[in-house]
């Protein structure tokens, strides 16, 4: 298949690409060159060939999906900055958050 320059300046536009007049040329001899590849790889015969997700044939371990909060929110908070203090979710003043001293006027 063969790309002439209207060509290039049609898929340019639709690629919303600003291709210089000068360029245009080589482009749509690149372009051709390229289609010209696609069609030697169609001529090859890949029946009976299993498509390829990856180069090696290893599956991934797998765990499972379980909804969590980690229980381990005092650890986490506790390299909060200093001063800050975590609540217990108990807390009805929190809530489970963890207060920090006022650093905007």
């Amino acid at each position: 298949m063969s790309i002439d320059v209207d060509t290039v300046v049609k898929i340019a536009r639709l690629a919303r690409l600003k291709v210089p007049d000068a360029d245009r040329p080589q482009l749509a001899k690149e372009l051709s060159g390229i289609l010209t590849w696609i069609e030697q790889l169609n001529e090859v015969d890949t029946q009976g060939v299993e498509p390829l997700s990856s180069v090696s044939d290893v599956t991934l371990p797998m765990r499972e999906d379980v909804v969590s909060d980690g229980g381990i929110a005092a650890k986490v908070l506790a390299n909060a900055p200093g001063g800050a203090v975590y609540l217990e979710p108990g807390d009805p003043s929190a809530g489970g958050f963890f207060t920090v001293p006022k650093v905007v006027e």
